[in-house]
């Protein structure tokens, strides 16, 4: 008798076209949904594709993570939620923060460091927050998040509530001792979280297949999570299948595991080269010209005459056009005010802050 683990892994297969019938290219998705996530996955495109030329110039300081050829992985994911439920994310997060609601205009103002920011600036790109848009980061510290969201899907329970968390991690989270622990204790009390490992392969410059003798999709088997495999590319299949597994949990089945295969075109942050010694060009080159989840699911919809070039390229331009503004925005906010500093913080001015907010209108204060 196979295990629930194995049984969620025979169902979603690692090779197959994730079609929901033969010959149904949208799985059974509304073709006006489908536009819907082509142009949220533009949008998702541009953006990166503006912060990283942002990056360059010198508008964005410190670490700078994209999320470019990962669209479909959190269209797919984030999109079938509701207003209610929550995301929780690690630090490749900034598509994910759009999809959550966050708007441009106020992710762009946080990577830039400003007032505007969704953050106020003090956050930067790896801790986008939105409470009213319930994600909660963007979260710096490798698997840090996993026990967070374990704590909000247990208030939700607590509360009596039917919202359900959603959890990002990358590869390496799943060796952290706070992953474990939180896989456990979600199982024990049967918490409405799904844990989702956004599976590209690498841990920095790591093959996964270097730090574990398992795969990614048994990592939930010792606690009784049933896992599954996803292709993350294929947006409409995770997008079908994420709709079934947030309706299940929202129910009551309990926490869920998701092996979630993806791709980042891009090198691990801003300073890491798009290839080099952890992996070929050839092979980058090969994923960007097959598996862009983009390119694969606007084929899909030309084919099946439900769009046509021109409204994709129309599509495209609006797409570009709001990055654009959210650039401008970002640009012209202003600067945090530096008392900004000793807010939200869980201990007194020390002597050294307050000589200097004290003193600090003096012409003749040292600096």
């Amino acid at each position: 008798m196979a295990t629930e683990t194995e049984a969620a892994v025979d169902e979603a297969g690692t090779g197959g076209d994730g079609q929901s019938s033969e010959g149904d290219v949208l799985q059974g998705i509304e073709p006006g949904r489908a536009i819907e996530i082509l142009e949220r996955m533009l949008l998702f495109r541009r953006f990166e594709e503006k912060a990283e030329e942002a990056y360059a110039i010198g508008k964005i300081g410190g670490f700078c993570h994209l999320h470019i050829g990962q669209e479909g992985a959190a269209a797919g994911t984030i999109l079938p939620l509701r207003d209610d439920d929550y995301v929780v994310s690690a630090y490749r997060e900034h598509t994910q923060a759009l999809a959550k609601g966050i708007t441009p205009n106020a992710v762009m103002s946080e990577l830039f460091g400003r007032q505007d920011g969704a953050s106020g600036g003090k956050g930067g790109s790896m801790h986008l927050f939105d409470a009213e848009c319930r994600f909660m980061g963007g979260h710096g510290i490798v698997g840090a998040q996993v026990p967070l969201a374990a704590g909000m899907a247990w208030a939700i329970k607590y509360r009596g509530g039917d919202q359900v968390v959603i959890c990002f991690m990358g590869d390496a989270a799943v060796n952290e001792g706070a992953f474990h622990e939180a896989m456990n204790m979600s199982a024990i009390w049967d918490l409405p979280a799904i844990y989702v490992v956004e599976n590209n392969a690498y841990g920095m410059g790591t093959a996964f297949s270097r730090v574990s003798r398992t795969e990614i999709h048994e990592k939930s088997s010792a606690y009784g999570i049933p896992a599954h495999v996803i292709n993350g590319q294929d947006v409409l299949e995770t997008y079908r299948r994420f709709d079934d597994l947030i309706a299940s949990v929202r129910e009551g089945a309990g926490p869920q595991f998701v092996d979630l295969h993806t791709y980042r075109f891009k090198g691990h942050s801003m300073s890491d080269p798009v290839s080099g010694t952890y992996r070929s060009r050839e092979e980058v080159e090969g994923k960007v010209e097959g598996e862009d989840p983009i390119r694969l699911l606007a084929d899909r919809l030309q084919d099946a005459g439900h769009l046509d070039q021109e409204s994709l390229e129309a599509m495209d331009a609006a797409a570009r056009e709001t990055c654009q503004e959210a650039f401008d925005f970002a640009d012209d906010s202003p600067l945090p005010d530096p008392d900004v500093l000793y807010r939200n913080v869980y201990a007194e001015i020390n002597e050294h802050g307050r000589l200097f907010f004290d003193n600090r209108d003096r012409p003749d204060f040292a600096r």
